[in-house]
């Protein structure tokens, strides 16, 4: 009870800050169902501060002044316009996550916690930190080899301040989804859940090292891009130690043709790369804004950060890869096919219909080069399209558009004329054709046919099993169930309350039955 009205004081806040800042401005009137909600909104947007800002300046200083989970929000919610509106998910992308640094004498002790030995045996220098956001920061640092690392520090009491608003959070998303249906289509209270698992992990810094081993592994033999590697021996739960990354900022362009670096090769590159971690691999960065990536010296792109990662399996990959020649080729009817084949739309539903739909969204943006091409619009309609044909939401296939819209907004800064399809359409022919192709389809078939003599090989066991069983029922239905005497006592005392409330409403209904006979006398 303690715990349910906590949460729905934090929830009281959050609303008051959001008013008070004038975020609400952002909700649309129409969107909300008539009578008290509209109340509501007028009612709460007369305490709005004046001279507010733009809605991406509202937002941000909402959030901010709620704290460092509400601005983890926040950028999470950016990449769900599916649930927030594209207009929304736009100024959230913009929310920079920077806080202010904590002490470095509080860093310094929380590494030798963590590493169980004073700073002084592990590095020769370590300086104050270069940057801070709402879980962690990052100290340069030189080993007594002479390597320069990035530290990552974890912030104190992190974990307990999220767990906290998070559980709020999931709260809030109870109860929106209880008062409206398009709430509860959109799984709300699943991206709350989505965003709590992302965040444990990110809170484990041994996982975000992980995650970056994995992609470095994945790419050893791609040319043109890679990752930092962590150091093992130097990281714990709330310390990452990697290499530390020299190289010029994927924002700095005069700095990137300064050292000679061909931006229309590079624009290719970070579209290419992607896919092919996403089709190849089923394992991508999911945060590749132009802050988390850098060019080195050898014209590489070097992907920093690995706190938010996605992962998709051979069902969602094959669906992407279908989906993207589908548009490439325009073969709208394919792409209608392939969402009722993987099951993301109710058979109910007509394919061609729904192909009709597809062919809406597709045909504006061929022919065109990016700068013509609002990827915004694009996503907007699909998920328009979504609602109209009843699609529950797929959190990965969500995150994994939304990192698409990022990563083709850094290769249209790197080359404004890039078209984003005639790129891509290498990589996706590629995987189709060494995946769909007889290659794959004999790996497929392989595959099946490992899978089928593991059953075989269980067969003996589960037939042993399913023996027992039979024995079991067999025993039980000519002896009856015995129960212990705890499970005894508890039907007893059930059927006690029971007779209790069934005495209470027999007397409630003769009392009833009395005072109408006294009342028509």
């Amino acid at each position: 009870m303690f715990s349910t009205l906590a949460s729905l004081a934090r929830l009281a806040r959050v609303g008051f800050v959001l008013a008070r800042e004038g975020a609400l401005a952002l909700v649309e009137p129409s969107a909300l169902p008539p009578g008290p909600p509209r109340w509501g909104l007028k009612l709460a947007r007369l305490i709005e501060r004046p001279n507010v800002g733009g809605s991406a300046e509202r937002l941000a200083a909402a959030l901010t002044r709620l704290g460092p989970s509400h601005v983890k929000f926040g950028q999470f919610l950016a990449t769900r316009p599916d649930v927030v509106g594209m207009r929304v998910a736009a100024d959230l992308s913009q929310l920079q996550d920077r806080m202010e640094p904590f002490d470095t004498a509080i860093a310094v002790k929380t590494v030798e916690a963590a590493l169980g030995k004073p700073i002084a045996a592990v590095f020769r220098v370590f300086d104050p930190p270069i940057a801070a956001a709402s879980i962690s920061q990052v100290h340069p640092a030189l080993t007594h080899d002479g390597r320069k690392m990035a530290v990552k520090v974890l912030r104190p009491q992190v974990r307990e301040r999220f767990t906290r608003d998070l559980k709020a959070m999931r709260r809030g998303a109870e109860l929106a989804e209880q008062f409206s249906p398009e709430a509860k289509r959109l799984r709300v209270t699943g991206v709350v859940d989505t965003l709590i698992r992302s965040v444990t992990m990110e809170m484990d810094l041994r996982l975000e090292a992980a995650a970056l081993s994995e992609l470095a592994e994945n790419t050893a033999k791609d040319s043109d891009f890679r990752v930092p590697k962590p150091d093992w021996e130097l990281t714990a739960r709330d310390v990452l130690v990697a290499e530390w990354v020299d190289g010029i900022r994927m924002s700095d362009l005069a700095a990137i043709e300064a050292a000679g670096h061909d931006r229309v090769a590079l624009g290719r590159s970070i579209i290419q790369s992607f896919l092919k971690h996403t089709l190849r691999d089923g394992f991508f960065h999911a945060d590749m804004h132009p802050g988390n990536l850098f060019v080195d010296a050898e014209g590489r792109i070097v992907a920093v950060d690995g706190g938010i990662m996605g992962r998709l399996g051979p069902k969602e990959r094959r669906f992407l890869a279908e989906i993207l020649l589908g548009f490439i080729t325009r073969n709208y009817r394919r792409v209608a096919e392939v969402h009722f084949e993987a099951g993301y739309v109710p058979a109910h539903h007509s394919v061609d219909d729904f192909a009709q739909a597809i062919r809406a969204v597709g045909e504006p943006i061929h022919d065109r080069s990016a700068d013509q091409i609002s990827m915004a619009k694009v996503l907007t309609l699909l998920f328009e399209i979504t609602g109209l044909f009843d699609m529950k939401t797929r959190t990965e296939l969500v995150m994994l558009q939304k990192t698409m819209v990022v990563v083709e907004g850094v290769g249209r800064m790197l080359d404004p004329h890039l078209d984003m399809w005639r790129t891509a359409e290498p990589v996706v022919r590629d995987w189709i054709t060494r995946n769909l192709g007889p290659v794959g389809r004999i790996e497929d078939a392989g595959r099946g046919v490992m899978s089928l003599a593991g059953a075989v090989a269980q067969l003996p066991d589960t037939v042993a099993r399913g023996e027992r069983l039979l024995a079991h029922l067999e025993e039980a239905t000519a002896r009856g169930f015995a129960l212990d005497a705890d499970s005894v006592a508890a039907i007893g005392r059930a059927e006690a309350a029971r007779n209790r409330w069934g005495n209470l409403a027999l007397w409630l209904i003769a009392a009833l039955l009395a005072y109408g006979i006294f009342a028509g006398l």
